[in-house]
Parts: C-alpha cells; sequence; structure tokens
C-alpha cells in the first residue's frame, strides 16, 4: 500500500464526519417539523376550544406557526453560530501552533496516524506528505475532528428549522379549518397522530433507537399537550 493510499485511509473518517453532519442535520430538521406540529397543534385545539370563529382561528394559527418558525431560526442560527466561532477558533490555535512548532505538529501528526493502526515506519512517511499537501487540514481533520472546508453553517441551519417548523405547523392547522367545524378537533388530532408516527419513526431510524418506543413517547406528548390546552380553552371559552 502506498503512502498516498495510506495518507487517504488516514483522513478517511472526514468522510463520516461530513455524513454525520448530514444526518444531523436531518434530525435538526425532523425535530424541527415535530416542534411545529405540536406546538400549534396545541394552540389551535385550545382556541378551538374557545369555540371562536373561523377566522380567529385562523388569524391565531397563522401567528403561531409564523412566530414559532422565527423563534426556531433564531434560535438554531444563533446555536449553529456559536458551534461556528469556536470551530474557526480552534483552527486558528492549530495555524498558529503549525507556525510556531512545525516539528513538533509533524511528531504530534505521525503518532495520530499511527494510533489510527498505521505501521510506525509509514506513519511518518503519511505525515510529511499530508503536511507538505495540507497540514491544517491533515491536522484539523485528524485532531479536531473538523474539515476547514465544510465549516457548519448558521444561516442553512436557521432556513432548515424555520421551513420545517413551517411543514409542521400546516399540519395542524390545515386540518382544522378544513375540516367541518364539529368534527374539526377530532379530525386535527388523527392528523398530528399521523404526522408524530411519521417524525417519531424517522428519527428513531436516523438515531439507531427503537422506532415503536420513540412514535409512544412522541405522540403521548402530544396529544397530552392537546388535551390540556382544549381543556383550558374550554375553561375560558365558558367564562367569556
Amino acid at each position: 500500500m502506498g503512502e498516498e493510499a495510506l495518507g487517504e485511509e488516514a483522513l478517511e473518517g472526514s468522510q463520516s464526519a461530513r455524513i454525520s453532519r448530514r444526518l444531523n442535520w436531518l434530525r435538526a430538521g425532523v425535530m424541527g417539523a415535530n416542534d411545529g406540529i405540536v406546538s400549534t397543534a396545541a394552540l389551535v385545539v385550545g382556541v378551538a376550544g374557545a369555540a371562536v370563529s373561523n377566522s380567529a382561528l385562523l388569524a391565531s394559527g397563522v401567528a403561531a406557526v409564523a412566530a414559532g418558525a422565527l423563534s426556531m431560526a433564531v434560535g438554531e442560527y444563533v446555536s449553529v453560530s456559536s458551534q461556528r466561532d469556536s470551530q474557526v477558533a480552534e483552527l486558528a490555535l492549530e495555524r498558529s501552533q503549525l507556525q510556531a512548532d512545525p516539528a513538533g505538529e509533524l511528531d504530534q501528526l505521525t503518532g495520530m496516524i499511527q494510533a489510527r493502526g498505521i505501521d510506525a515506519d509509514l506513519a511518518r512517511p503519511v505525515a510529511v506528505q499530508l503536511t507538505r499537501k495540507d497540514a491544517l487540514t491533515a491536522h484539523a481533520r485528524l485532531e479536531l475532528g473538523i474539515d476547514p472546508d465544510e465549516l457548519i453553517n448558521p444561516w442553512h441551519a436557521g432556513l432548515s428549522s424555520m421551513l420545517t417548523f413551517i411543514i409542521g405547523g400546516l399540519v395542524p392547522l390545515l386540518a382544522i379549518l378544513l375540516a367541518p367545524r364539529s368534527i374539526a378537533v377530532g379530525v386535527t388530532v388523527v392528523a398530528v397522530v399521523l404526522a408524530l408516527g411519521a417524525t417519531g419513526s424517522i428519527s428513531a431510524h436516523l438515531g439507531g433507537a427503537s422506532k415503536l418506543r420513540a412514535v409512544t413517547r412522541v405522540v403521548i406528548g402530544g396529544l397530552g399537550a392537546m388535551v390540556v390546552t382544549y381543556a383550558i380553552g374550554l375553561l375560558v371559552g365558558t367564562q367569556i
């Protein structure tokens, strides 16, 4: 096996890291949709319990989806921005260490490559080749688990969370608005249960967890939120 092939093998973790990041974004999107479903469903069912007009129900539902989506977007943007700032700081520190002590950093890279199962007599030439090609990238991937060319993007995270929240929120909103008023709450409950079952199953699949347990947990949580808010809506409606 040549040094170039060994170098690629030493850095193969970067590909798995990219796959892991994509799965994390997908999981975050599923969670955003789940939040949209539960929070919007709880609100519109509670408002319906107060026996308000369809126009008031529409206004409250749209406001809930818009406010929730914007809140998710801002929260995710701030969170991911902090993570990106941390990555940038780590890369800057690694860059300064490479400039201050290139020999010591080469020894460190050699040790990391050797720790990945490459023989000691081959680890050094591989480290030298990787250092000549791009020392910062080699250290960032092996030492920090960061790909300098693929730093996390807070804008993508914020927009993804916002869009998935809107998609999730539209499920209960459309169900309660389009169904006849006499069965609107029941139709909404069914739609929410089906939607939560889908998001719970997907999130469990991505995380390698039990689908039945995940679906049961999220469905019970969603139903509980709707029961509480509907009861509150009924109570408030009788007092008005």
